[in-house]
C-alpha cells in the first residue's frame, strides 16, 4: 500500500505582502498625519475663496483692483490683506469661513463708464460689517464710501 505523504506546506506569501505587512504601520502613520495636517488647510476657508465666481469681466476687474490696492507707495498691506487682518483679529483662532452663519456678499455696481462701486457685507454670528468703495479703473483711485471702507484704506495707504 502506498500512502500519500502529506506534507505540511504552506502556501508561500508574496514578497510583496510580506513587503507591505512589514510596513503596515508606517504607511498608517503616514495616512493619518496627512489627514490630520494637510487636508484641513487645503480646504481652509478664504475671504477670497468667498467671493463669486459669476462676474463679468470688468466686474472681476474692479473688485480685483480694489483687493490688490497697495496704497500710493504700491508696496506693503493690500486691501485683501487688511480685511484679513481685521477679521483674524476679531476672530482669533477660529475657523470663522467654515461656520455655517458665516457669509461675504459682493455687490459691484457700475456708477459711471469706468467707476464701480463695490460693497462687501461680511456676516457672521457676531454681527455683520459692510465696506463700501468706489473703485475708478482707469486712474486706479480707490475712495472708502463708508466708516469701514475709509478705515481700511487709511490702514492700506498709512502701512509701513
Amino acid at each position: 500500500m502506498a500512502r500519500d505523504v502529506k506534507k505540511d506546506e504552506k502556501p508561500k506569501e508574496s514578497e510583496f505582502k510580506k513587503f507591505v505587512k512589514k510596513r503596515a504601520p508606517i504607511y498608517l502613520a503616514v495616512a493619518t498625519l496627512v489627514i490630520v495636517f494637510v487636508v484641513p488647510e487645503l480646504t481652509k476657508g478664504s475671504l477670497e475663496g468667498s467671493f463669486p465666481e459669476n462676474l463679468s469681466e470688468q466686474e472681476r476687474l474692479a473688485l480685483d483692483t480694489l483687493m490688490a490696492y497697495k496704497g500710493p507707495n504700491e508696496k506693503g498691506l493690500s486691501v485683501k490683506d487688511a480685511i484679513s487682518n481685521k477679521i483674524s483679529e476679531e476672530y482669533p483662532n477660529e475657523k470663522i469661513y467654515d461656520n455655517k452663519k458665516t457669509s461675504v456678499d459682493v455687490v459691484i455696481t457700475n456708477i459711471k463708464l469706468q467707476e464701480y462701486q463695490v460693497i462687501l457685507n461680511f456676516k457672521s454670528y457676531k454681527g455683520e460689517t459692510s465696506y463700501d468703495w468706489n473703485v475708478n479703473l482707469e486712474s486706479g483711485k480707490i475712495q472708502g464710501n463708508n466708516q469701514e471702507g475709509k478705515h481700511i484704506i487709511d490702514v492700506v495707504d498709512f502701512y509701513d
